[in-house]
């Protein structure tokens, strides 16, 4: 009887599928992103030791003491493992990572214990960029999208594209000027406690602007395309018909359309901070882990070259999962 008939069981018998629910689609969208991210990593960290080993010299001879004979570096090429294939030793690498075993560094030191203080300083320096970079992008680009066209808007883009094309050490060396050495308003040279943190909050305003001022440029440039694309929407145009107040516009209506375009920048921004975090990290003497890569690569250290790629690598990858995880839920579930 046609009463007895449901919505998957149609007049002419077929049954339909049922509609995959949006956050199932969403996880399995996500679950293979992260798949893809984390074979890249490996990749990547095959090509750590595959290009350490195309340098002049080695870990053994790099660590060795003056005097020593060919014996000895033979013994010390032994115990470091260099006497193996470098696929074998990466195979040995990688099998441990999943327990966090970061290896052993070439001076004998545990590679999870020596990026155990300098990584935390690192995140830090890092993640007050971010939030900087975050705030001001979003605050500029409001402000410019609230008059299409006009001054602010027009000094704003301008000055946005200047910044951007700055490298961070040049506007880390134009901070140490003005900031440092004319005013001295703030230290240039970062200090540090007994645990190895910087001594004073004092200490982390110019490595923070230095890091966060080429991406504030950058992202004021995300934020104010994606709010003119936004603003082109007919539930846009609706808003404004209805006698919406603008602020109410911009917070309910742009913003959260522009979200996952805005997501996706600082995504990207994230990756750029943490590699200019080494060149920053030197201007300044701040204790994060460009000094450690710095050694590393001078003593040809695979494992501990390797383990600050794989803890950078993590960090980056839960970055742009939240991020798709926000383009996610602001798509509703559509991906």
């Amino acid at each position: 009887m046609a009463g007895s008939l449901t919505r998957d069981e149609p007049a002419g018998g077929s049954v339909l599928p049922r509609p995959v629910p949006a956050f199932a689609r969403t996880a399995v969208h996500v679950a293979g992103v992260l798949a893809r991210r984390v074979l890249l990593l490996a990749v990547l960290l095959a090509v750590v030791f595959a290009a350490v080993e195309l340098l002049p010299g080695d870990a053994a001879t790099a660590t060795s003491e003056r005097g020593e004979s060919a014996a000895d570096l033979a013994e010390r090429r032994r115990l470091l493992g260099l006497d193996q294939p470098v696929l074998e030793r990466f195979w040995d690498w990688m099998t441990g990572l999943p327990t966090g075993d970061l290896g052993t560094s070439a001076r004998g030191e545990s590679v999870a214990d020596l990026l155990s203080r300098p990584f935390p300083n690192t995140l830090l320096l890092g993640g007050l960029a971010l939030l900087l970079t975050l705030i001001a992008s979003v605050a500029l680009g409001c402000w410019a999208a609230a008059r299409p066209g006009g001054r602010i808007d027009r000094a704003v883009s301008a000055s946005a594209t200047g910044v951007l094309a700055l490298p961070e050490f040049v506007v880390a060396v134009a901070l140490v000027l003005v900031f440092a050495l004319w005013t001295d308003w703030l230290p240039a040279v970062t200090l540090t406690d007994a645990d190895g943190s910087p001594a004073s909050w004092r200490m982390l305003v110019l490595p923070v602007l230095a890091l966060a001022v080429p991406q504030i440029g950058w992202n004021v440039r995300i934020v104010r395309a994606a709010l003119a694309d936004e603003a082109k929407a007919p539930h846009i145009e609706t808003a404004v018909l209805d006698g919406l107040p603008p602020h109410r516009i911009l917070t309910h209506h742009l913003l959260p359309g522009a979200l996952p375009t805005i997501a996706a920048g600082l995504a990207t921004s994230t990756g750029m901070l943490l590699g200019g975090a080494v060149v920053v990290e030197t201007i300044f003497n701040y204790p994060g882990i460009g000094s450690v890569l710095a050694g590393a690569v001078t003593d040809r250290d695979s494992p501990v070259i390797a383990g600050v790629v794989a803890v950078t690598g993590a960090v980056l990858t839960g970055v742009l999962l939240i991020a798709d995880l926000v383009r996610a839920w602001a798509s509703g579930g559509r991906t």
